[in-house]
């Protein structure tokens, strides 16, 4: 039988059309149907988003001859009051937030107001009130803003531990001061920890998404496609593209009560710094997993001081939660109020022990560092000496501190630097360099050695991998 060359370029056609179509298919099941349900989206929320404006009074020097003037002879002697050497400088921010409430209740970003002397809030249809924070949580960069103000446009918050990754997400805000900013992409993870700013918090369980978020979106919502709030969008990575977060909108809601009603969020306290296990720092408390959060360091007058907790604990266990991490730990902890008693159950001395704690108010806002300690010694130390502890601002008298640290050695790798101090080496004391020798001297090379180390005012464990001296 015969086959044409056309019989043979269309039967191709028809075999690679119908993948092509049924892709599409399936791309058109993702893909909102309603070409218009952007704008729908932004047509209804739009009126709930709100515009924040910010001012905060800088004092600075007007006089050309400072730092002259700014001796007391000199502003005698020229007879200038003091109030006539210096003068307030507006500073102005801008930012987005979202109604949840009709009588005048919005959610925002707490570095969008905070330092605020003067909030002023704009709707869509250009009415402006005086705004005032009832309540914010530094921790997680959450504020709540009242408007004197009844029977205002609201938003639906939605579920976002539903939210699916992948799924169409919109962004609206004020980026650069553009009121009213719609952008659109999907959830592209959640679940997310970032280092905003350059404090370097730490903050947990974002949502990351690809809709062009850019400075003054901050506060404003991110939207699923029903228009439900998912999200308060937070923070980008600068000169990256398609990087934006939002806190999760369920995190919010927990807190919202506590913001309202008292002003501030109130949260349990354990009172340990607290590290994740590597398995290099696991086998040398004579285990092999590297579940667990590792304490570095108790906190005087603390519950965990109370219940007996010691350094080098390995927490498994609070009441009927496993924690695998430091992460896990806080949460727990965080998910309990003061006054709650709770068991704890640590790994201590290659044996497993039980412990109660009666949790206390964190009274004030406590960063709980993480260390991520890398591998690899190759750095001097000596006796701390009074020279040694005005040198490095030490707050440890006795010991040992490292004076240098060798560029690429396996202590720069391991983040080691001149001022630490080494407590221990290997869960020895060592207090004197005699000491150090003595336990260095039984490691060979590829050991790990663990270090606990006190930097500034914090102490922690550092795995270095030995190497050979040259």
């Amino acid at each position: 039988m015969n086959i044409s060359r056309r019989s043979i370029l269309v039967f191709l056609v028809v075999v690679f059309a119908i993948p092509l179509l049924i892709g599409g298919i399936s791309a058109a099941e993702v893909i909102p149907n309603d070409a218009n349900i952007v704008a729908d989206i932004a047509e209804e929320v739009g009126p709930s988003v709100v515009y924040i404006d910010t001012v905060r009074y800088a004092t600075i020097r007007r006089s050309p001859f400072s730092p002259f003037f700014d001796d007391p002879f000199f502003r005698r002697f020229f007879d200038l009051p003091e109030e006539e050497m210096e003068r307030q400088i507006p500073r102005r921010g801008v930012g987005s937030g979202f109604i949840f409430r009709e009588d005048g209740y919005i959610l925002t970003n707490h570095h969008v107001v905070a330092g605020a002397e003067e909030i002023t809030v704009t709707l869509l249809d250009g009415r402006e009130f005086t705004g005032r924070v009832i309540g914010a949580d530094p921790m997680t960069d959450l504020a709540v803003v009242q408007v004197d103000a009844e029977g205002l446009p609201t938003v639906t918050l939605g579920d976002s531990d539903a939210a699916r990754v992948g799924e169409w997400v919109v962004a609206i805000g004020n980026p650069y001061g553009l009121a009213h900013t719609v952008t659109v992409g999907v959830l592209s993870a959640k679940g997310r920890p970032i280092t905003a700013g350059d404090t370097g918090r730490e903050y947990e369980n974002f949502l990351q998404t690809d809709a062009a978020i850019n400075p003054g979106n901050s506060g404003g919502p991110l939207l699923n496609i029903h228009g439900e709030v998912i999200g308060i969008n937070t923070a980008i990575i600068p000169f990256a593209q398609g990087l934006g977060f939002a806190i999760p909108i369920n995190l919010a809601e927990e807190l919202l009560d506590d913001l309202i009603e008292l002003g501030r969020v109130i949260r349990a306290w354990l009172g340990v710094y607290i590290q994740d296990l590597t398995p290099e720092i696991a086998l040398q408390f004579g285990r092999e997993e590297t579940k667990g959060a590792l304490v570095a360091e108790i906190q005087v007058d603390s519950p965990a001081e109370h219940a007996g907790l010691q350094r080098g604990d390995i927490i498994l266990r609070v009441e009927d939660e496993a924690i695998e991490d430091v992460r896990d730990l806080q949460q727990v902890i965080r998910s309990h109020r003061p006054g709650d008693v709770v068991t704890i159950e640590v790994w201590r001395d290659n044996e497993l022990i039980t412990l109660e704690a009666e949790l206390q108010e964190l009274e004030q806002e406590l960063d709980i560092p993480t260390f991520e300690p890398m591998v690899d010694m190759g750095m001097e130390i000596t006796q701390i000496t009074p020279e040694k502890v005005e040198q490095f601002d030490l707050r440890v008298t006795q010991g040992l501190v490292i004076t240098d640290v060798g560029a690429g050695s396996p202590a720069d790798e391991a983040g080691l630097r001149p001022g630490d101090v080494v407590l221990e080496i290997n869960r020895q004391e060592v207090l004197t360099v005699e000491d150090w020798l003595a336990v260095t001297a039984a490691l060979t090379p590829g050991d790990t050695a663990l270090l606990l180390i006190v930097r500034g005012d914090r102490s922690y464990y550092v795995p270095v991998q030995v190497e050979e001296r040259e």
